[in-house]
């Protein structure tokens, strides 16, 4: 057993002793990226992902569309009361509060199974695409491809580009998915890691699809379930949900528009 664990650890060693060899390094414009799309399929390819995955990263362009984005976020800048006007937030408190009497059984079941009452989900829907009205039209794996390269945040974004390989291997992903300038997709804007890690099947059809309404709230409610949501506990700063909502973002005003427009829905 002991040679056993020994053979186990050296090997671990010599992946990580190996692991900068493979790293594909970052970059600040377009000029690298064919070579580093290279890089990092042999990295891919070393860390088990397959044919379909790898010739859709190599068939991805850069995104200029998502630098400029990733480089101009200036709403999160603002007082919390500039953000909510910028964002339509009393509109979104109104037509939430439509749409939680419309979705009215599919909201109470995502409530009995996760604990998460509508208010939260609703604010977090119509920020994020106006309740499913604009879902984004940029490349999906492009977007995730171009933030994984670009050197100002590639830790955040290599795990989500590794996800989206994996779901496209699956067959879960489309190498032509659109959505946001960041990567995120469906009703609620999930990033592809999270698709991996709290995406549900919320309709019963057996697939977990996050252009689906159903499937997204119910997989918003599960992340937040998975940030710590206690059912029944307040969500309001400094109550013990707030905290799952500063893990769906980490702008400050956007948490507390979050909590406040979800609240105005909860209430009415």
């Amino acid at each position: 057993m002991a040679y056993t664990r020994l053979i186990a650890l050296a090997s671990a060693l010599l992946i990580l002793a190996t692991a900068p060899a493979l790293a594909a390094r970052c970059g600040n414009n377009a000029s690298g990226f064919e070579k580093w799309k290279r890089s990092f399929a042999q990295e891919a390819r070393a860390n088990g992902i397959r044919k379909r995955g790898i010739n859709a990263l190599m068939g991805t362009k850069y995104s200029y569309g998502t630098i400029k984005a990733d480089r101009g976020q200036h709403s999160f800048k603002l007082s919390l009361n500039q953000f909510m006007k910028k964002r339509g937030a009393s509109a979104i408190a109104s037509q939430g509060k439509r749409y939680k009497r419309s979705n009215a059984a599919l909201l109470k079941a995502i409530e009995r199974r996760y604990g998460v009452p509508p208010g939260p989900l609703l604010a977090i829907w119509g920020m994020e695409t106006g309740f499913g009205r604009y879902m984004g039209r940029q490349n999906t794996l492009s977007a995730v491809a171009t933030l994984a390269y670009d050197c100002r945040r590639p830790d955040f974004f290599r795990p989500h580009l590794y996800a989206a390989l994996q779901l496209i291997d699956r067959g879960s992903l489309s190498s032509r998915q659109v959505g946001a300038m960041h990567g995120e997709v469906g009703h609620t804007q999930f990033l592809p890691r999270n698709v991996l890690v709290y995406g549900v099947d919320g309709n019963g059809d057996g697939r977990v699809d996050l252009n689906n309404k159903a499937d997204a709230l119910a997989s918003t409610a599960n992340f937040l379930r998975g940030h710590g949501w206690r059912p029944g506990a307040g969500y309001q700063p400094g109550q013990p949900n707030y905290r799952a909502i500063q893990g769906w973002n980490a702008a400050g005003v956007y948490q507390q528009t979050i909590a406040i427009v979800g609240a105005q829905i909860d209430g009415g």
